[in-house]
């Protein structure tokens, strides 16, 4: 039987631990779309969410780093069983990618995802009541504003396409015509 995380009582270190885990959610998730839709050209669903869990890397290095500055090598005392009930704050769900979807389905997934975790972090802020975490949830929601902005700038420059990444080779001709 795992413990639950009580937000009320998380101090900082704890705080930066469970953001690692929720990019490291995100990344692994992330990661299993790039491998179950495979990569037909630079541009296709695939190469954005590549993208997108290239970005969550990132940003959990940075969390990692800032956690290491501040803590060293305390131990963690936040696993993923305990954040179970909190599972996919900012990773997609996995009925999200499907076969020959398209960049811009791709660019509205990563996009719901970056307000889901915006939400959340939005919500947390009511119950946090340490200073340091307030911050770094502060912090961490405007870092979702910003990929979000960033996803928008994506989409803008989709044009809004909706197509499927097929050729119409790939697309079967209606038999008996």
């Amino acid at each position: 039987m795992s413990t639950k995380l009580n937000f009320a009582k998380l101090n900082l270190q704890d705080a930066l631990d469970f953001a690692i885990l929720i990019e490291e959610e995100a990344k692994e998730q992330y990661e299993e779309f790039v491998r179950q839709l495979g990569s037909g050209y630079e541009g296709d669903a695939s190469t954005l969410f590549k993208f997108m869990a290239e970005n969550e890397a990132k940003h959990g290095r940075e969390l990692q780093e800032k956690r290491k500055k501040l803590f060293g090598l305390n131990p963690k005392m936040v696993s993923r069983s305990m954040i179970d009930e909190f599972h996919g704050i900012e990773a997609p769900d996995y009925d999200q990618a499907r076969i020959f979807m398209s960049p811009m389905q791709a660019l509205e997934v990563a996009l719901s995802c970056e307000v889901k975790a915006y939400h959340f972090f939005n919500e947390a802020l009511k119950i946090v009541t340490d200073d340091g975490v307030k911050n770094l949830f502060s912090e961490l929601m405007k870092e979702e504003i910003e990929h979000q902005n960033l996803i928008k700038e994506l989409i803008k420059k989709t044009k809004g396409d909706l197509n499927p990444d097929v050729d119409q080779e790939d697309v079967d001709e209606p038999q008996g015509l």
